[in-house]
């Protein structure tokens, strides 16, 4: 934590979820959520520091104008995404807003835990935001690429270049899994996947567990 995080106990487990979009990254959260962690989820955060009247929005219509701006005054994610996930530059600049917004409403949650909770962190953007050794335990979820588009696709309702790009805005398998201490290979049914999640609670983060660990 910073100098300027509330002073608190550390919790228990301080676990970074991750994984890339479409891969099954909340159902393991919820699994985890299940079986007693304090989740912290970061898309939620997104929303809350953007919500119609914060500071966050007032940064992103300065920065992008009234256009990402709907008639009632609220942030129009649809434009916003249009913009972001074709310009790399428009991203980093949406990115300079809210990721200090998001990281210092999760510290603060994270502070106010508890020395015995055990705290997941869902982080989409692990990886590419460099958080990777604020954690313990640091636990990547994946799925086989075209499972992810047709999920994208028939369950979201995006075309499939629109899919590919969000993949594409995201890093690759390979940079995720340098920073795992856990990888959750989703590639069968949910039934699985719980299982999987399940084995990891047991293994690294119930009370009577070993210290967290990659090996």
């Amino acid at each position: 934590m910073t100098e300027t995080d509330p002073v608190a106990e550390r919790p228990r487990v301080h676990v970074g979820l991750t994984g890339g979009i479409a891969a099954g990254k909340s159902a393991v959260a919820r699994v985890l959520q299940e079986r007693g962690a304090l989740l912290v989820d970061s898309d939620a955060l997104a929303r809350l520091v953007l919500e119609k009247g914060t500071d966050g929005l007032a940064a992103v219509r300065d920065e992008f104008g009234d256009r990402v701006i709907t008639a009632d005054g609220e942030l129009d994610r649809v434009e916003m995404a249009r913009i972001v996930f074709g310009d790399e530059g428009a991203r980093q600049r949406l990115n300079r807003i809210v990721h200090p917004r998001i990281r210092a409403a999760a510290r603060r949650i994270v502070a106010e835990a508890g020395p015995d909770a055990v705290v997941v962190q869902d982080v989409p953007l692990l990886v590419e935001t460099g958080q990777a050794d604020a954690f313990d335990l640091v636990i990547v979820v994946e799925a086989p690429l075209e499972e992810r588009l047709r999920r994208m696709v028939e369950d979201r309702g995006m075309s499939r270049a629109d899919a590919e790009a969000r993949i594409a805005a995201q890093a690759t398998d390979e940079q995720r899994r340098a920073v795992a201490d856990v990888v959750i290979v989703n590639d069968a049914d949910l039934g699985r996947l719980a299982s999987v999640a399940n084995q990891v609670w047991d293994r690294f983060l119930a009370p009577d567990a070993a210290e967290p660990s990659a090996d």
